[in-house]
Order: C-alpha cells, then structure tokens, then sequence
C-alpha cells in the first residue's frame, strides 16, 4: 500500500503542474476568444451611459459585433497589464434601432464568469452557461470599455 502512495505522490504533482501551450495574446488588456489554435479579438470600443428610471442604459454603436463566434461556452484568453480579469462582467446585449444596448442594475445583472490564472499575467476566463446565439460583452466594473462579440 506504502508504495501505491508513493508512486502516486510522484505522479500527481506533475499532472497538476502543467502549464498552458496554447495560442497567446497580441495585446495586452483585450481578451481574445480562443478558437483552437488561434485568437479571435474581441471588439474594443466605448458605450455610451444614459440614465433610465433606476439604471444604467449603456449604448455601443452598431448592430453587431465584428467578433464572431460559434463557441456557445467561449473561453477568453487574457493578457492582464492594467486589466484586473476578476473585475469582468459579461452581459447580454439587445439590438435595437442599429445599436447594441444593456441596462445594468437591479434587473440585469452579470453572467457569471470565472477566472484562472495560466501562469504569470496570462489569464483564462470562461462561463459554465451555454450562451445563446446574440450579441455580448465583456466589461470591467468601473469602466464603459467593453470588448464585444456575438455567438453565432
């Protein structure tokens, strides 16, 4: 018996210490959609805030996302600088009159994500609910960057 714990002692470890060897950022601070071996970016662009009753209306010009995907559980690749990757939200946008748009507070709140850190400052995050075809984005709490993409 001594010796079967042994021997998975000296296994184990190794299994856990693997380190990430897929594909990696260009840039800093835009998560990517991992698609096999190779990144999608996501589109960097600014919403606009309007207020709205008791919440926050954010618009982004465009009715959609030049960031496709098929994946419905897309796992992002991150190169953290200046971005703090537990700080993302993921959120569903609507369409409406050639924008995308979200109200955010009591009403809308986040899709869950979690984060994991691949070694150094290279992050992934993923969500365990399937997303349904449309239109989403990423955002730091704080801020009105968003990093958009649709699912196709």
């Amino acid at each position: 018996m001594r010796w079967i714990l042994l021997l998975l002692s000296a296994v184990v470890p190794p299994a856990f210490a693997q380190t990430y060897t897929g594909p990696r950022p260009a840039k800093p601070d835009l998560p990517y959609i991992r698609h096999a071996d190779h990144l999608v970016p996501t589109e960097a662009v600014m919403a606009k805030e309007e207020k709205k009753r008791n919440e926050a209306l954010y618009t982004i010009e465009g009715a959609v996302s030049s960031a496709r995907t098929p994946l419905v559980l897309p796992v992002f690749v991150l190169l953290a600088d200046k971005l703090n990757p537990d700080s993302l939200g993921l959120y569903r946008l609507e369409t409406k009159g050639g924008r995308r748009e979200v109200e955010v507070g009591r009403s809308n709140a986040a899709i869950p994500l979690e984060v994991r850190n691949l070694g150094g400052k290279l992050y992934s995050i993923e969500t365990d609910d399937a997303l349904d075809p449309g239109e989403y984005a990423l955002s730091p709490q704080g801020t009105d960057q968003v990093f958009c993409f649709q699912v196709f």
